[in-house]
């Protein structure tokens, strides 16, 4: 069995075991302790963190997905078999909010990925249909900054041809080059086709492994 292969199987196992919501996060000071390793969704709002995380848990309902943007207001913690936690967090750029509110989110979000010793990785989304925006740019900066280590996982691509989702992926493959914080290799994934799913769970395992 190969290297990747072996993955795979690590991370169909632990993504088997139960997975439950464990808290809302509204505050910085609300934040459990930093007692396990740490896996954080981040991206644009709609952008499909929630969907990710049922489908790598293989539950439809277990993050709260919505078609109205900005629904995630909080850092929301979902503890995988008490081994890690899975944080879903607030959609960042448009939001159906007050603008008051949405500073208020995104300055937590801003927060905790700076600040956290226990997070090991960032899974960035980014929509293929999209690419990556003037947001997008300014997340990924700050993570360079932070030293904050960070994976983009394209989302929702099931919704391009093949030949323009290999385009897509070619002009963002130079793009992340010059990311010092982002890691290499791009997942490529479809939550509602079941695509590429088994390879974020394997990405997860292999951070459980180092």
């Amino acid at each position: 069995m190969s290297e990747k292969e072996e993955l795979i199987k690590a991370g169909d196992l632990l993504f088997n075991k139960p997975c439950v919501f464990m808290l809302g996060v509204a505050q910085p000071e609300q934040v459990p302790p930093a007692d396990r390793l740490e896996i954080a969704f981040a991206g644009r709002s709609n952008v499909g963190k929630s969907s990710l995380i049922n489908a790598l848990v293989r539950r439809k309902d277990l993050a709260r997905a919505s078609a109205t943007p900005g629904r995630t207001q909080q850092l929301n913690y979902f503890n995988l078999a008490d081994l890690i936690y899975l944080v879903d967090l607030p959609g960042y750029g448009f939001a159906y909010a007050p603008e008051k509110n949405v500073k208020l989110w995104n300055s937590l979000v801003f927060s905790y990925l700076k600040g956290r010793p226990s997070l090991r990785r960032v899974f960035l989304l980014i929509d293929c249909r999209q690419g990556i925006t003037k947001k997008d740019l300014e997340v990924m900066k700050m993570l360079d900054k932070a030293a904050v280590s960070y994976q983009v996982v394209l989302t929702k691509v099931d919704k391009l041809k093949p030949t323009a989702l290999e385009k897509v992926k070619t002009i963002m493959e130079e793009q992340i080059k010059e990311h010092t914080a982002c890691y290499p290799e791009m997942l490529v994934t479809s939550s509602e086709k079941n695509l590429g799913i088994d390879t974020v769970r394997a990405a997860v395992a292999e951070l459980l492994t180092h």
